[in-house]
């Protein structure tokens, strides 16, 4: 695969997962929206269902990593550093693609939503969400979940425990299951796996952080959150944001070093 190919894979598939990945988070968070309130079930399985359209959009091209956790492991385990930055790039773009996507997309409902006094709060409030209330007082906007994860409950270390735990299983099944032939990203039959995976890890592991297990994922769209002119939007929680980066780049070494040890 040529540098191009690579660069232009992982931006077209990164931004498809986030535009699907996004788009159902502002499905079941955003007022005016038909599936509001779905639950998480409907947001597991879409981001699922992301992730399963992305790679079979992007594979040709590039391999479908579609997240700097699964090019690092990659990188660990073929001993091979050399297009690390090009997928890095492209999936760092595409994410932001996606998320300005989500935007366009739902653009009224952001706007009914963040204007909304029973959401956003003010004067002649009845009854402010209190969710809502205790995200922007943490630093975290009323729509920056549908951008960006964020915890239920803000404690460091179980917070990164957490992202670490979710990515070395998501590294796992990607390198023991879900590698082309040419091992070097995901097949056919790889890409329904991860997607399955990706659903089991949002249901059993997602409920302490929104399991963001993909640094892209998550950086890329709340640099788009912060930059966008949505109306209150409060803040981007940036005092968090190291924690999903920080934590699936660790969990993608531990996932890398057990393949290497056990598998390889």
């Amino acid at each position: 695969m040529s540098s191009s190919d690579i660069f232009i894979g992982e931006t077209i598939g990164t931004a498809i997962l986030i535009l699907l990945g996004g788009g159902v988070c502002a499905a079941v968070t955003l007022k005016a929206s038909k599936a509001r309130n779905a639950g998480w079930l409907a947001i597991a399985f879409g981001w699922g269902f992301a992730v399963l359209t992305a790679v079979y959009i992007s594979g040709p091209l590039s391999g479908a990593h579609l997240n700097p956790a699964v090019t690092i492991a990659l990188a660990i385990k073929n001993s091979d550093w050399t297009n690390v930055p090009v997928y890095l790039a492209g999936q760092l773009l595409g994410a932001m693609i996606g998320a300005a996507l989500v935007w366009v997309a739902y653009y009224g409902q952001f706007h009914a939503h963040l204007t909304d006094k029973e959401i956003v709060g003010g004067p002649g409030a009845q009854a402010t969400d209190a969710k809502a209330v205790e995200a922007q007082e943490t630093g975290a906007g009323p729509v920056l979940g549908i951008f960006s994860t964020g915890p239920e409950i803000r404690n460091v270390a179980q917070n990164l425990a957490t992202e670490i735990i979710g990515t070395v299983v998501l590294i796992l099944a990607v390198l023991t299951q879900g590698l082309n032939d040419k091992g070097n990203g995901l097949g056919v039959l790889g890409g329904l796996v991860t997607a399955l995976v990706v659903v089991s890890i949002g249901l059993s592991l997602g409920g302490p952080t929104g399991y963001a297990i993909n640094p892209a994922r998550d950086l890329g769209p709340r640099i788009v959150h912060a930059l966008l002119p949505l109306p209150n939007k409060g803040g981007s929680d940036w005092s968090y944001a190291w924690i999903p980066v920080v934590g699936p780049l660790i969990g993608a070494a531990i996932g890398a070093g057990i393949y290497n040890v056990a598998f390889a």
